[in-house]
Parts: C-alpha cells; structure tokens; sequence
C-alpha cells in the first residue's frame, strides 16, 4: 500500500500529478498509525531526554504527518469535488482524534514538563525553549489536565467542531457556485467594464449559453456593485451576495448556516468552560499578544471613537453627492459601492478601472519581485516541470545572493469554479535542518483575480495589486525564516494578533512612487504612473477610509462580543447582537435582510475566532514598522536587513513585541495608522 500510494512516498515537492482522491484516507491512516507506533516506542526506549533523542523526533513526526496532509487540505481548496470532499472530512475526524490523543497523552505531557525544570533546559536554543514552552501551554489547552470522563468529552467536541467548520465553509461554497445570473439584453450592462462582461460572456459560453453569465465570485461581484448603472442588477445581486448560506435569499434554507453558528458557538463555549475559562474569547487569548479582554475591547473602541465622527462626515458628504447627482434622498446598500466609485471619481479624477492599464499581472508579478530583492537582497525564480494542479499555476524559487535556493512556492492567481474564494497563503513544507540538511520551506500563494481572455493579458486593479501583495507578505513571513525547527519555524508559534504584520506591511508598497515605478506601466504604451497620476491616487488613498475601517471594526467587536458574552447568555440572538454592534459602530444603515453573519468565514471556518481583531492590532505595529523606512528610505537597505533579521528570520521564535521593540527602538504607536488614514485627532 505505502509503495503505490504517491502521498506515502519521499517527494521534494507534491506530486499532485499522482495524487488521487482513493489515496487520501489511506494515506492518512497509514501515517497516524506510523505515528502513534512510533511515540510508544520513543516514550518506552528513551532515556536521559535530550532535544536530539526525544523533542526533535516529535517535531519530524508531526511535520511527516503535515507533509501528507498539506497537498490534500490545500486540494480540497482549489480543486473541490463530491468524493475528494467526502475523503476530506473522514480524516478530518481522524486527524483531530488523533490531536487530541497527543495533546491529552500523560506520558508526553510529562516528559516535556519535567524537562523544562532540568537544568539541561537552560542550555537549549531560545527557539528550542520557545517550542517546549507552547508545547506546555497547549497541552493545557487540549485538556491534559482534564479526568477521564471530561477528557472523552473534550475530544467529542473537538471532532464536532471540525465536522461544523468544515460544513460552514463547504455551505457557503455551494451557495455562491448555486446563484448564476443570465442576461440576454446588453443594455443591463451598462456601466460594467469591458473586461468584466468579456468574462460574462466567456461564463456563459462555457455553459453553451447566449449572452453574459454572471456569479457572485469577487471577479464579477465588486465590479457590479462598484459600476453597474442598472441599480436592479445591483440590488438583485446584493441580495443574493448577502444572503447566502442563510434561510432567506434566492436559495432560501438549501446551505443554511444558521444552526451551525449556533452549534459553533455552543461546543466553543463548552471547550473553554470545560478548560476553566469563562468564555471562548478568554481561551482565545492564551495565544495572542492581547493578554486580556479589556485590552482588545478598549483598543477597539478606542478606535471606534476616533475614527467614527470622520466616517460620519465621509457618509455625509456621500448621501449629499448622491443627492444632487441623482435626487436620491436614502442611500441603499447596493448603491453605497456605486455612488462612492463616482463620488471619488469627481473628487479625484480617478478610478480602479482608469489604473487597471498600469497593472499587467505579469508586470506585477516581475516588480513585486523586484521590491523584495531590493529589501532582502533575494531573487525568485520561475522554475518548469513543476507538477501543479491547474495549468494556470506557477512554481517558483528563491536564492538567496549567493544563488543558493532558500525556499520556493507555488502561485494560484485566477478565479474559477470548484476554488474557494478569497486570498491566502497556506504552509506547503515547512523549513527545518534535518542533521547537516535544510528542509527549504514552500508555500501556496491563493488569489481568485479574473482569468485572461482571449490572449489578452489579466489587468488587476490597484485593489487586487494591494491583495496580491498582502499574501506575498505572508508568504515571505513563512519562507524566510531562519529558525531550523518546525514549532516556530515561519508563521508558527507566532501569536495571532501578530500573523498579520508581514502581509500588512507589504501593503505599504503600493502607495510608494519609488515602489510603483518598478512595475506600474501602462500595458500598452509602457509608461510609468506620473506625478500627476500619482498625486491623484495619495490623495484618493484615504477616500472613506474611515468608513471602512467602522466597518472592519464592526465585524471585530461582533466577533469578539460574540465569544465573549455566548456563555452569560445563553439565549443569545446572533442577528440581534450584530443589529447591536451595528448601532454603536457603523454609519450606514444595513438591510434587514442582510445575513452578512451566515458567510463569516474568518471566524466560524477559519482561525479568526475571538480574534478578528487581529487584523487592526496587526495594522497598528506595520503602519509603524513602515514609518522606519518612511524615515530612512523605503528601500534602505540597512532597515530592510534590520527587518529581515528582526521579524522575518525569527518566525516564532521570540515574543512578538520582543521583536518589534528590536526592530523599532520602541513599543508601537497608532498614530502612523491614523495618519495613513487621514486621521490626525
């Protein structure tokens, strides 16, 4: 079985030419039970504990079992079918039997906590103590200090939450693939860019069908609600965007999430409680930076209070615009999108579709590239022959100045059926040194930007160069890194609230003349953005930023009120929580029928639970750490070093704060972030 099935085999990269959807569960099972063999006999054999004899063979044996399951988990993602669906969620409840069997074994437990008392402990790398120390706490947090009967409950909640989460993600990727809209009559498509209906139209033939086809993935979405002169059209897929796996909407009940969110939260809540914490949200924060409720509530808040007046008067100014353009009187929604679009198009003379043509995808690609070898002193690569599992997807390496390959990854940049949406970055392998030997660390880079049609080539707008910079960030944090063990190597053991600091950064360089000029060229002339141009878009950079960030501070308190209070109350309504938080924060009236809640994915599908607000704290430490290289040069390479070394290299190894501190001098200031902003109060 081991030597026909290409998961089980010793592979540089995944062969996802071999992989087969009958190869998972076998796969799965055969390397749990390698593992489990395995441990019985470290634990029985092994005597005088060292790193070498005992804690580094449980890091190889978990990242053995992580190398199979990556390929398959990241499948399930881009390439979702009925029966690799069905394979998927069997591991998953054999994987997490099997979590938590390792989290709540006494033996191990015992080894890792008699040993961090040795002296010989003291003699370990800070990295080595790092993994030992998590390795503690997360025992606790997996119930190792549970009896027998509680630790059987334990371990029945942890499968029913991975069963839910796995539901709550497959349900909303059902309901946006159910709803297509066909338009016949081209007048419907008035205002919608080129590109846009080209794809429409190439949907629509792909299901032998005349005319335009449109569905609610982002490549279709945002560019109608943002142009669509048709305020029908806007208002029809508004409604169907926002209520999807709901029991409303045009698939009323069919991929219900609502029984699943109370579900979640229930077993949440239960988990924490039966840890001995008070609620998820305290649970949550045993692994943030955030070291209590208070500060997150009092961070969030703070920001509400001195960004809300601006985003009041940011609404205003819309609903007065919108008055004298078009005599509507009461914004809705699905106009909020549109009206601002014109609004900033007259203010500024600028819009996404006008720098579209400035943002070739490839050209993107070379100058992203670009920057980075200008930061860090690194080159990437495109390397051929690279089994993928689309033909639209890239591999590609990264030297470092001696030409020596650190790390590679593979880039997944277009939208198509059967992907999940979004953007992300996902661990392939992980770096570690293997006695002599690096294991060069790899990692999947995800966007869904609209496809090229007809030769001609992809035009992102500025937006999307944001996103796409924004995953490389993460990416970078993952494939740097210089830590050679697995528990804190790249993104791991790194705190939550902290993850986003490297993506975040990247950001910045969107918004640099120096930075644009390396790859912002007008696809068909070749010319670079001018000053004017560029003027135009400073000065566009914070256009309603107020009123998004309300809106990304509305869903933060939401999520994190949510996991706070569910275990006080226990009758309590989602929706009318939400209405709540709505009331305090926001400036714009939302629909009645809005189920935004049902397709929260970040925290009822992702690791976003209790920690949505992750994304402001984050935002808070990279407008500061790019404050530095404001100061110094945004391409100074002693503050590139310096951040390469300080955060990048380090992973997890170090306290976030620690290494921020290095890095800047001082402890972070949000003023940068209300300054990029427009905020100066």
């Amino acid at each position: 079985m081991k030597n026909d099935n290409p998961l089980l085999q010793k592979y540089t990269l995944p062969p996802f030419d071999k992989i087969m959807v009958r190869h998972v569960e076998p796969a799965i099972n055969y390397m749990i039970d390698e593992n489990r063999k395995e441990l019985k006999d470290i634990i029985k054999n092994t005597k005088n504990y060292t790193w070498k004899n005992f804690f580094q063979k449980i890091e190889n044996m978990e990242d053995r079992l992580q190398r199979v399951w990556s390929p398959v988990s990241h499948l399930h993602s881009v390439a979702d079918n009925n029966e690799l669906r069905k394979a998927y969620n069997n591991c998953l409840t054999k994987l997490s039997n099997y979590s938590t069997e390792m989290g709540q074994n006494i033996d191990l437990f015992k080894t890792y906590d008699i040993f961090s008392k040795k002296s010989s402990f003291k003699n370990l790398s800070k990295s080595q103590k790092k993994i030992i120390n998590n390795s503690i706490r997360d025992f606790r947090l997996s119930g190792i200090d549970l009896n027998i009967e509680s630790k059987k409950i334990y371990k029945k909640i942890q499968n029913k939450l991975s069963e839910l989460q796995t539901k709550f993600e497959e349900n909303l990727l059902d309901a946006t693939h159910a709803w297509k809209k066909h338009i016949t009559d081209k007048n419907e498509l008035s205002g919608i860019p080129d590109s846009v209906i080209a794809l429409a139209s190439e949907t629509a033939k792909k299901e032998n069908k005349e005319g335009w086809l449109f569905t609610l993935e982002a490549p279709f979405y945002i560019p109608v609600m943002k142009y669509a002169d048709s305020s029908a059209l806007r208002k029809e897929m508004y409604w169907a965007y926002t209520t999807r796996a709901s029991e409303i909407g045009p698939n009323a009940g069919e991929f219900d999430n609502t029984k699943i969110m109370y579900d979640i939260l229930e077993y949440r809540t239960k988990k924490s409680e039966l840890l001995g914490f008070k609620n998820f949200a305290n649970y949550s924060l045993e692994t943030k930076m955030a070291k209590s409720t208070d500060e997150v509530l009092n961070f969030l808040t703070n920001l509400v209070d001195r960004t809300k007046k601006y985003a009041i008067n940011e609404f205003e100014e819309l609903e007065e615009f919108t008055s004298r353009l078009s005599g509507i009187n009461n914004l809705k929604a699905y106009d909020i999108l549109y009206y601002s679009e014109k609004l900033k198009q007259k203010k500024f003379s600028i819009s996404q579709e006008e720098l579209r043509r400035y943002f070739p995808i490839k050209q993107v690609i070379n100058g992203l590239f670009s920057i980075t070898k200008k930061l860090y002193d690194i080159e990437i690569r495109k390397r051929s022959g690279v089994q993928v599992w689309n033909n639209d997807v890239e591999f590609f390496d990264i030297l470092d100045n001696k030409g020596i390959i650190i790390a590679s990854f593979f880039l997944d940049l277009f939208s198509r059926q059967h992907k999940r949406g979004g953007a992300w970055m996902d661990e392939c392998i992980v770096r570690k040194k293997i006695n002599s030997k690096i294991q060069n660390p790899v990692a999947y880079l995800t966007c869904n930007f609209t496809p090229p049609i007809d030769d001609k080539p992809t035009l992102l707008t500025h937006d999307e160069v944001i996103t796409l910079f924004h995953e490389f960030g993460h990416g970078l944090h993952h494939m740097m890194t210089k830590i050679d063990y697995c528990g804190v190597s790249g993104i791991n053991g790194v705190p939550w609230d902290a993850v986003e600091l490297p993506s975040q950064f990247m950001e910045n360089f969107c918004w640099e003349k120096e930075a644009l000029d390396l790859f912002a060229r007008d696809f068909e002339t070749g010319k670079t953005i001018d000053n004017g141009l560029f003027k135009k878009m400073t000065k566009a950079r914070s256009f309603q930023m107020a009123m998004q960030m309300i809106r990304q501070l509305e869903y933060a308190i939401f999520d994190f009120r949510l996991h706070l209070e569910y275990a006080s109350r226990k009758d309590l309504d989602i929706q009318i929580l939400l209405d709540e938080v709505r009331k305090y924060v926001t400036v714009v009236e939302t629909p009645e029928f809005n189920r935004f809640q049902h397709s929260f994915s970040h925290i009822f599908a992702g690791g976003y639970a209790a920690g949505y607000y992750s994304y402001k704290w984050a935002e808070v430490l990279s407008a500061d750490a790019f404050s530095k290289f404001e100061e110094k040069g945004i391409f100074n390479k002693i503050t590139g070093k310096e951040f390469l070394k300080t955060i990048l290299e380090k992973g997890g190894s170090c306290e976030p704060m620690e290494m921020f501190v290095e890095f800047r001098g001082r402890e972070p200031s949000i003023e940068p972030l209300l300054k990029h902003i427009g905020i100066t109060n």
